[in-house]
């Protein structure tokens, strides 16, 4: 399974929001990848110097790939991670 997903968080896929996605993608039992859609270099979604390294930008597509029993549930909670303002962000504005 797979999915494109946009990067919302200002700060992109780095420090908090990378951290994020790290913890979400390792209660996971699914094998997760994750590439930027224009560079297609993929790599493993539960290593944080490995997602860092990618240095996606705020509204850069991503596809995040998912194989194993928990592929859609995983893919559904990543892209949320990604699809949502930083944590704190959305707290400190109302």
């Amino acid at each position: 399974m797979e999915r494109i997903v946009t990067v919302v968080p200002e700060a992109g896929l780095h420090a908090r929001p990378a951290s994020r996605f790290v913890q979400m993608a390792n209660q996971y039992d699914s094998e997760i990848t994750l590439e930027p859609v224009d560079d297609g270099k993929s790599v493993n979604a539960r290593s944080m110097l490995a997602v860092t390294g990618l240095n996606v930008e705020s509204g850069e597509d991503v596809r995040l790939v998912a194989e194993g029993e928990d592929a859609g549930a995983a893919l559904d909670a990543l892209a949320e991670v990604l699809s949502s303002p930083e944590a704190g962000d959305e707290e400190t504005g109302e």
